[in-house]
């Protein structure tokens, strides 16, 4: 959860950041990249939660990772194309691989993977 809120805080201070940067600040780019990827992972890992989860917690987790994420990917978006630079249309391939192994599982065994992955110290049982 830590982890959520400050990919959400990182998301939202670079948003407001970028807008003063300069149009070819290739790091702000790189990082924009990097956040638009992260925020396209955390939306659909999100929604694999509520699909594959078995506990509340889990799946009401996943709810907020997918709503709070999407409202920092649009913020990211608008300030990529306010760059004028071609955002990426959804995770990275490492993104992509982590979401399609856990796509795999269901129930209290994808519960604790989703902890795991998601960096959560407390058990969501």
């Amino acid at each position: 959860m830590n982890r959520m809120l400050m990919s959400l805080g990182t998301a939202t201070l670079m948003a407001i950041s970028i807008d003063s940067a300069s149009a070819k600040d290739k790091q702000s780019e790189t990082f924009l990249k990097k956040a638009i990827e992260g925020n396209f992972a955390e939306v659909s890992m999100g929604e694999l939660a509520q699909q594959n989860g078995q506990s509340d917690a889990v799946k009401s987790f996943g709810r907020m990772l997918s709503t709070d994420h999407a409202a920092a990917n649009q913020k990211a978006l608008n300030a990529a194309q306010a760059l004028g630079m071609n955002s990426p249309g959804g995770p990275n391939a490492k993104q992509k691989a982590d979401h399609d192994k856990m796509s795999k599982m269901t129930g209290a065994g994808f519960d604790k993977m989703f902890a795991t992955h998601m960096g959560a110290m407390a058990d969501f049982g």
